[in-house]
């Protein structure tokens, strides 16, 4: 369990997690300058590319894609998930930001290229509790679409003054949050365990297993975090949670919850 602060980003590599941690994930956001280019190789580890801001120009396998995003609230994003050894270059046509996930993975598979389209967008809490735990989660890739990686990768939008991993939860895979806001002084909280932390913008938490982590965002300010999850050996992540008991009640369609306006 861990919360940590990135503030203004430096151009390049801006680290949060490392695989030598709980999380067993090396997770970080690259920074770059308009027609800057890098390349890209791990001998070890399997590695997703999101693009969050901008418009770069990726390479792989003599395959050539664009990924551009001009807003992280309303439009769905470009990823490059590659296995481990395989070569990426990276071009960027303006200034660009991209999160960079991996993780140790001995298998091999072939590349896969996510656009807009292919990414899975649900709606949770509709319908329950006014509205306050609506939220849309947005679904790269996971053990569905992915059983050959070790990793999970996907977005939650939060409306402005509302919850989101609720009702409280654990499951034991370690999961990481990182998080922005449509405003640079947005705000919000996470809560890991019986602990509680300020959530900013270019914050990210660290889940270790058995924690549950329900997070709310400031009225008037709208949050973007990407979820990562890292299967565990013989244990992949399926969607599956243990809600904590005293608050399954909650999920009741019929439950009776106090509202001044009754």
């Amino acid at each position: 369990m861990k919360f940590g602060r990135l503030g203004e980003l430096k151009h390049g590599y801006n680290a949060m997690t490392t695989r030598e941690s709980d999380m067993l994930m090396d997770i970080g956001y690259e920074v770059m300058d308009t027609n800057e280019t890098m390349e890209f190789e791990d001998v070890l580890q399997e590695t997703a590319f999101v693009i969050l801001t901008g418009e770069v120009e990726i390479h792989w396998d003599g395959h050539t894609e664009v990924m551009r995003r001009s807003s992280l609230f309303d439009e769905k994003p470009y990823c490059l998930h590659v296995p481990h050894s395989k070569k990426v270059g990276i071009k960027a046509h303006t200034d660009a930001e991209v999160l960079i996930q991996k993780t140790i993975n001995e298998r091999t598979f072939a590349p896969k290229f996510y656009r807009p389209e292919d990414v899975q967008a649900d709606i949770f809490g509709g319908g329950m509790w006014e509205g306050t735990a609506k939220r849309t989660v947005r679904t790269i890739f996971d053990y569905d679409n992915a059983p050959y990686s070790n990793m999970v990768n996907g977005e939650v939008i939060n409306t402005p003054g509302r919850w989101s991993g609720y009702i409280p939860h654990t499951h034991p895979q370690p999961e990481v949050y990182t998080y922005k806001f449509d405003k640079p002084q947005g705000f919000g909280a996470c809560f890991i365990g019986d602990n509680a932390f300020k959530i900013s913008h270019n914050s990210w938490s660290e889940l270790s297993g058995g924690y549950s982590h329900p997070q709310v965002t400031a009225p008037g300010y709208a949050m973007w975090y990407s979820w990562m999850i890292r299967h565990l050996p013989d244990n992949p992540w399926q969607k599956t949670r243990t809600d904590e008991p005293e608050h399954e009640w909650l999920l009741d369609q019929n439950a009776k919850i106090w509202s001044p306006d009754k």
